[in-house]
């Protein structure tokens, strides 16, 4: 995947503390998906796919849009934006859900 370039890629480390944003203030889109928040975690979904249904029930649930669809279908999770809540096992009333501790 290309990585898009973005004004948010400008603050490196050498970034001083006076060139960064306020807090809760939002000054461009869709910048969450240029960092990848999902590699702290100790635990993940994993997706059992013979056991869903396709109702699509986990999608909305998801607090970090982890979940993706194409063609209406869900697809394997983002585990680069995962963080490992837990929401969508309980959104699932199929089983097709299950959390695992991540392997390091």
């Amino acid at each position: 995947m290309k990585k898009e370039e973005s004004s948010i890629n400008s603050l490196g480390e050498d970034c001083k503390w006076t060139d960064l944003t306020e807090g809760l203030q939002i000054h461009e889109a869709a910048t969450s998906r240029f960092f990848n928040t999902g590699e702290w975690t100790a635990i993940k979904p994993v997706f059992l796919a013979d056991k869903c249904k396709q109702c699509l029930l986990c999608v909305p649930c998801c607090p970090d849009s982890a979940i993706p669809v194409e063609d209406y279908k869900r697809q394997e999770f983002d585990y680069d934006h995962c963080k490992g809540c837990g929401i969508c096992v309980k959104a699932c009333p199929f089983g097709a859900i299950t959390m695992e501790g991540v392997k390091k």
